[in-house]
């Protein structure tokens, strides 16, 4: 983890094959813009294929994409460590107040970005195949899986065909047997996780809906979607399972939730009439 990466990129450049270069290229003129990138992003801006850029992380040493962007963070930190490199950094000279102001201008920023890339096309339609599904699963690992336990637990206030299994195991086996009545809502910031993709790939075998939460539009997890749904936080690769990043997914879960209780209020109400009920004497 030491060293400029950049330089480690100009150093084997000659090594690199013709498609190789082209990443290394944008890599080099685009630094900061590629640590926000999903690897398809990144193949699309260079004009090659997504096995090109994991090639290329290969070539240099690299286990993979997220290893990838890790390094590139890390060179620009040690190249300029007075400049704060991701939207919303820490210093350690930061004073209490000028750390508050940088984690609310983060969370705020994921937010606003978050509501001005709502497609309201697509949002309906994800309200629709909730409505008409037969089961609704909300899938996700690490802390997406938190986002999504949040948002079964939302649901279920007003809705009892709602589920979210925990194990990843467990997940696959679940998906695999889903069918088309059933909606899978899926949530990952990177839309680059192999649990998560995988799940997705069975999903839509199975023939169910599948509606993705990510940051990006085009990645290995959104191909497998019928719906994509974005949230707006910039997490660098050293900000994983940022607050920010679950603040904006949840704001779209509170905004699904809100629509679905109002277009289906009579009966959502009283559902919420029940489960309310059912707990209130647990409450002090």
């Amino acid at each position: 983890m030491e060293g400029d990466f950049i330089i480690k990129v100009r150093a084997a450049y000659n090594q690199l094959t013709k498609a190789e270069k082209k990443v290394a290229d944008y890599v080099m003129q685009n630094t900061r813009q590629v640590l926000f990138m999903s690897i398809t992003d990144l193949a699309e801006a260079c004009g090659v294929g997504d096995t090109t850029v994991f090639r290329f992380c290969k070539t240099m040493e690299l286990k993979g994409y997220q290893e990838f962007k890790m390094m590139l963070s890390l060179s620009l930190r040690e190249s300029d460590e007075s400049d704060a490199r991701i939207n919303g950094d820490i210093n350690l000279q930061d004073s209490f107040a000028e750390l508050a102001q940088k984690v609310l201008a983060t969370n705020m920023n994921a937010l606003t970005e978050t509501y001005s890339l709502i497609d309201e096309n697509a949002f309906f339609r994800a309200i629709e195949a909730l409505h008409r599904a037969k089961r609704i699963f909300f899938f996700g690992v690490g802390a997406s899986l938190l986002t999504a336990m949040k948002a079964m637990n939302k649901f279920l206030r007003i809705e009892p065909k709602v589920y979210c299994v925990q194990d990843s195991h467990m997940q696959a086996m679940v998906a695999s047997t889903m069918g088309p009545e059933d909606t899978a809502v899926i949530f990952s910031y990177s839309g680059a996780t192999k649990d998560t993709i995988h799940v997705a790939e069975l999903a839509r075998a199975a023939g169910s809906m599948v509606i993705c939460l990510t940051r990006f539009i085009k990645s290995p997890l959104t191909s497998y979607a019928d719906i994509t749904l974005l949230a707006g936080a910039n997490e660098g690769p050293l900000q994983g399972g940022s607050t920010s990043a679950e603040i904006s997914q949840l704001f779209l879960v509170d905004l699904m939730y809100t629509e679905y209780y109002r277009r289906y209020f009579d009966e959502c109400s009283k559902n919420n009439k029940k489960t309310s009920g059912s707990v209130v004497e647990k409450l002090c």
